[in-house]
């Protein structure tokens, strides 16, 4: 595969170049693109340094098989068309076309077919709250379609990008210094606090998030599930937590949601709290699995499950799941096929 990278020197950008790695992506050739401010800058793969090339109009992409796209949505939406025009499959990190509906939204484990269908050549990254939630979701709807889910969500500095978990380790220095702490990237002290909002409110008081976490988790299933979030940002450096619960048509017991959870790809089952085992972000953070836990009957209803999720929004929550969406093509693709 002919591969380039847009938005190379971010956290994400970054997150690519080891998951190619740790995954042995078929990589033939890899060009990287970012801003005029990053250009020049060199990164090692697999032995050999790559420059940053600066991503303009007139970056010529034919010949690319697959362009990992991860520069916010500003610069997705305007450079689309430059990055598509002679064939290449954009995979795109960003919210920018999630919700269009000529371009799927996909996480493998769930939907992966839909990759298939992509009349402008661009397949959306799903939201990393999302992605990890609807991976635990799956195998429990495959026995009982899911009706409702209820989830509160606990997010990483990481979510925030590399500024943001620097913000935090500068806050905590300072207040253990006695000093005044720096607010800069979020919207109140992060460090000993907990900030309910991650990213705007709109006009019916959810963030953009909540209602990404919403919207996005119909697209995938195919569902008219329903949907309510509260997201909370918390003063962890990397991997999302998440509360969940869940209400299914018929019921389902505890013993078929395990069973079904512990044979799905992409989820580790750490369910022994009688042991204090549970899933935490501090263990998680670098995994690729989605990790669940706390599994147990919804007292509060008949058809309900309740679990803990914990994934690394860096590597499942965007590079890893966008890479294998581009593993998944590889297989399931005749002009993909190598």
């Amino acid at each position: 595969m002919n591969i380039a990278i847009v938005g190379a020197s971010g956290a994400v950008g970054q997150e690519f170049l080891r998951v190619l790695e740790q995954q042995n992506f078929p990589v033939d050739n890899l060009r990287l693109f970012g801003s005029k401010r990053s250009s020049g800058q060199n990164y090692l793969f697999r032995g050999k340094e790559y420059t940053v090339e600066e991503l303009t109009h007139e970056s010529d992409f034919s010949g690319i098989d697959i362009a990992f796209t991860s520069a916010g949505a500003s610069v997705s939406k305007e450079y689309a068309p430059t990055i598509t025009r002679h064939g290449t499959i954009m995979i795109d990190n960003s919210s920018a076309f999630r919700l269009d509906a000529d371009v799927p939204l996909v996480v493998p484990e769930v939907n992966g077919a839909d990759a298939l269908i992509r009349p402008r050549r661009i397949i959306g990254n799903p939201n990393c709250t999302t992605i990890q939630m609807v991976v635990a979701l799956k195998p429990i709807d495959n026995i009982s379609k899911i009706r409702e889910v209820r989830v509160a969500t606990y997010q990483a500095a990481s979510g925030a990008g590399a500024s943001g978990m620097e913000e935090l380790a500068l806050q905590t220095r300072e207040i253990i210094s006695g000093e005044t702490p720096t607010v800069n990237k979020f919207q109140a002290q992060l460090a000993f606090n907990l900030i309910p909002q991650v990213d705007i409110f709109t006009d019916n008081d959810y963030t953009k998030e909540e209602m990404k976490m919403y919207h996005e988790t119909r697209k995938i299933m195919h569902s008219d599930i329903r949907v309510s979030a509260m997201c909370v940002r918390v003063p962890v450096m990397r991997a999302h937590s998440e509360a969940l619960w869940i209400e299914t048509e018929k019921p389902v017991s505890v013993e078929q949601a395990r069973a079904a959870l512990e044979s799905a790809p992409g989820i580790v089952m750490t369910d022994d709290p009688a042991e204090g085992k549970y899933p935490m972000p501090l263990d998680v953070a670098g995994s690729d699995a989605v990790y669940v836990g706390r599994l147990r009957k919804d007292i509060s209803s008949e058809r309900g499950l309740t679990m803990w999720v914990v994934g690394d929004q860096i590597k499942k929550g965007a590079a890893l799941n966008a890479v294998q969406i581009a593993l998944w093509l590889i297989d399931n693709d005749p002009t993909l096929k190598r």
